[in-house]
């Protein structure tokens, strides 16, 4: 099994300095290079206080400095604030700086109160058309001299400069919907999927799909599906405390942005109230410890197993949600020292 982590730079209130939230988020990217993560990830967001990451490209150059062995990934940029050559571009000269450990996922972009302020007010539903046009497009620059002449953007031949250090930088959509899922192989690129806060049926519904879509995409066999979860491994029961209420704090900030049905002020998500949320019963605390990756070493090792059995070889955590910094350490400290160590002994028997 592999593993990433999305390690997402964030606050709630101004009682925390941005110097003490990228170094907290940089000793959590140290812990996973030197413990066996395969990826980290960082998102792209603008003007919210809750995913604080304007350009991942330069979190990731900056953390490629301080680490020797895992790669480096965008979980996600956001097609519609990008152009074509600027994107193929930055992403390129992210792959030399981190010598050649990008892996770029992109998606469609997620809050309207972003495409109100960084897309002019397209609805965010339409984000997908950006999609679908600026992952060829980048890919085609990668190669040397292109020209587009596309539904949204158009421009004369030009070469990407630089080019990557790697051949082809795996690219990754996030995606939930069967469309995006055949998109995505059908253009070489892997599946970024989230059950979300889900039970697991979710994640074998999500399995089902990739499967059945690799299935009828012919040439895809070689392409991955990772699914994430909010993730936190404890050792006391203050620790599932901890992980719960930190999950319920984050949702209420998410619901705001996601459903557009509360303020920003300053940067910060107005903390919505679950009574107007209409899937408030996921936020339960006996769903949250149950649905997401919560539990002690052993009990998280029997959910990824779980996750294995049903075909699940790629988890992608979420360990930053909102707790102390002192937990999130110690949550990737006990990742590093007994589940993943589980999952590479179970490999080396078999």
């Amino acid at each position: 099994m592999k593993f990433s982590a999305v390690v997402n730079m964030a606050r709630f209130d101004t009682s925390r300095s941005m110097e003490d939230v990228a170094a907290e988020a940089l000793d959590m990217v140290r812990i996973a290079d030197q413990g066996g993560f395969d990826i980290v990830w960082t998102a792209e967001h603008h003007t919210i206080e809750l995913t604080i990451s304007p350009n991942p490209f330069q979190v990731l150059t900056n953390w490629a400095a301080h680490t020797k062995n895992v790669r480096l990934g965008t979980a996600v940029v956001a097609a519609p604030y990008w152009t074509p050559i600027r994107l193929a571009g930055e992403a390129a000269m992210c792959d030399v700086l981190t010598g050649g450990r990008l892996e770029l996922g992109l998606g469609r972009g997620s809050y309207q109160y972003e495409f109100d302020r960084m897309a002019g007010g397209l609805p965010q539903g339409e984000g997908g058309r950006y999609l679908r046009e600026i992952i060829p497009a980048v890919q085609a620059l990668w190669q040397g001299d292109y020209a587009h002449d596309g539904e949204i953007w158009q421009f004369p031949s030009v070469a990407c400069v630089p080019k990557p250090l790697q051949k082809d930088p795996p690219m990754w959509i996030a995606a939930r919907d069967p469309n995006t899922f055949e998109f995505a192989l059908q253009n070489n690129c892997n599946i970024l999927s989230t059950a979300l806060r889900r039970p697991f049926e979710e994640v074998e519904t999500l399995v089902t799909r990739f499967n059945e879509t690799q299935a009828s995409v012919p040439g895809s066999a070689h392409l991955q599906h990772t699914t994430m979860r909010l993730a936190a491994v404890y050792d006391d029961q203050a620790g599932r405390d901890d992980a719960v209420r930190g999950a319920i704090n984050f949702g209420r900030n998410f619901e705001n942005l996601f459903k557009g049905i509360g303020k920003v002020t300053n940067g910060f998500p107005e903390p919505v109230d679950f009574d107007i949320v209409a899937n408030r019963d996921e936020y339960q605390a006996d769903a949250l410890a149950e649905n997401l990756m919560f539990g002690t070493p052993d009990e998280v090792i029997a959910k990824l197993e779980r996750y294995e059995a049903a075909g699940i070889d790629h988890i992608m955590i979420g360990p930053a949600f909102g707790m102390s910094r002192e937990r999130n350490i110690r949550s990737m400290e006990l990742w590093c020292e007994h589940v993943i160590p589980h999952f590479r002994a179970k490999e080396m028997v078999a």
